[in-house]
């Protein structure tokens, strides 16, 4: 067993001690923003009203397409299962096995990426303790029809479910800061066509998604996309001049030193 273990050690780009980690540092930040969502999640009243506070900001400026757009995939119920599915799914699942092939076969990119992954938490929290915001779904009265609960039969006041779904954390989307920052990332590091095109679709593909589940505005995907954005700055132009020679997105091979 001990052998086999050596062995797959052997495989990972810096062994089992720097993968081990990793996997600390990752699971430090997400009790910090679980934590932090946790103090957005008692401010009901306080989301309710932020949250008609952006439809009425949409609506002045006449842009409250969401419903709209919902009334278009709903009478294709394919569409609307695709949309749940990857909304329930797709952040983590797709952000966690974008590190981990990262880490196994870009690895010289992966502490840029998790650097940024990071910072962009670290910012979403301060939009959901300042402004606790209800989501679409929470407003049937505008239009807005809560396509999981309808259709999925997911109960997004289930324990369970208060797990993966933030009930008031609308702004700023990090359904699409993860995809613009995965999409992004993926573009640079793959090396074929097709791959490189799917990285350019798919933070397209998860703003339809979070507006046509009725789970975001328009708004929150454009700040979520602005989070990801300057997480990519203070990634890059902070960050990484601390430490060039692993926090650089391509790092100097000048030494090597340990993350």
């Amino acid at each position: 067993m001990s052998r086999a273990i050596d062995k797959l050690g052997a495989k990972l780009p810096k062994g089992w001690l720097d993968l081990w980690r990793q996997v600390g540092i990752l699971i430090a930040v997400d009790v910090i923003y679980e934590l932090g969502r946790g103090i957005a999640d008692t401010s009901r009243p306080e989301a309710i009203y932020n949250g008609q506070q952006v439809i009425d900001f949409e609506r002045s400026v006449h842009s409250l397409f969401e419903p709209g757009l919902q009334a278009v995939f709903l009478p294709a119920q394919w569409t609307i299962d695709v949309a749940n599915q990857l909304y329930l799914n797709a952040q983590f699942s797709i952000a966690i096995g974008f590190l981990v092939w990262l880490y196994i076969w870009r690895n010289e990119h992966y502490n840029f990426v998790r650097n940024m992954f990071v910072v962009a938490m670290c910012l979403a929290l301060i939009g959901y303790i300042g402004f606790p915001t209800a989501p679409p779904r929470m407003f049937p009265g505008d239009g807005f029809v809560d396509t999981i609960t309808k259709f999925s039969g997911v109960n997004h006041d289930s324990a369970l479910a208060k797990i993966f779904i933030n009930p008031y954390a609308a702004v700023p989307s990090m359904h699409c800061a993860f995809a613009l920052m995965i999409g992004g990332s993926g573009f640079l590091v793959c090396r074929h066509w097709w791959s490189k095109a799917w990285w350019l679709f798919w933070p397209i593909l998860i703003a339809w998604v979070v507006i046509v589940t009725g789970n975001h505005y328009w708004v929150d995907w454009i700040l979520g996309w602005m989070v990801a954005g300057a997480a990519a700055v203070i990634a890059s132009r902070l960050l990484a001049r601390v430490r060039p020679e692993i926090w650089a997105f391509r790092p100097s091979r000048a030494r090597e030193v340990e993350a």
